[in-house]
């Protein structure tokens, strides 16, 4: 599965909205039914995860924590107690609760940004500039793909 794009949509007044289609393709081509969706963990955004990619980040926690560490088992229990399982409706369309709609602070107007094998929902105001200035993004990418700093200068062999 392979979620693309930054997409615009709203929520109506009891906080349904549609998932874009092309993500609906997706789903679809994957025989995906059911999503996950929890706050992410690090931003304010929600996360919606098909059912067997959560199925998998879920094993791959319970993997990496120890049930007999209380500290650990903490961590495994926030991680896994606020999840919602969403399924579309009829017509694509789906609810957010409310507490994930103040969660992410989602007024009306989200953006879907499909993050290869889950998809973010970010409140509108978040997304209005760049996460990371070009310049920078473009530095820092580099520096990633390249594993060396991007203004190391080239050697000559």
């Amino acid at each position: 599965m392979r979620f693309l794009g930054n997409i615009e949509a709203k929520t109506d007044a009891k906080g349904r909205v549609f998932l874009p289609a092309a993500m609906r393709k997706v789903l679809q081509s994957a025989g995906e039914e059911l999503l996950v969706m929890r706050k992410d963990v690090h931003q304010p955004c929600l996360v919606l995860y098909p059912e067997t990619v959560w199925n998998s980040q879920m094993d791959e926690a319970r993997q990496r924590l120890n049930r007999w560490d209380a500290h650990e088992q903490e961590l495994f229990r926030q991680f896994v107690m606020n999840v919602e399982f969403i399924s579309l409706d009829g017509n694509g369309r789906f609810l957010i609760p409310k507490r994930y709609l103040q969660m992410a602070g989602i007024e009306q107007s989200v953006h879907f940004i499909g993050m290869g094998d889950c998809i973010e929902i970010w409140a509108s105001q978040h997304v209005e500039k760049p996460f990371i200035e070009a310049e920078a993004f473009g530095r820092m990418f580099g520096e990633l793909m390249s594993g060396k700093p991007a203004d190391a200068t080239p050697t000559n062999l």
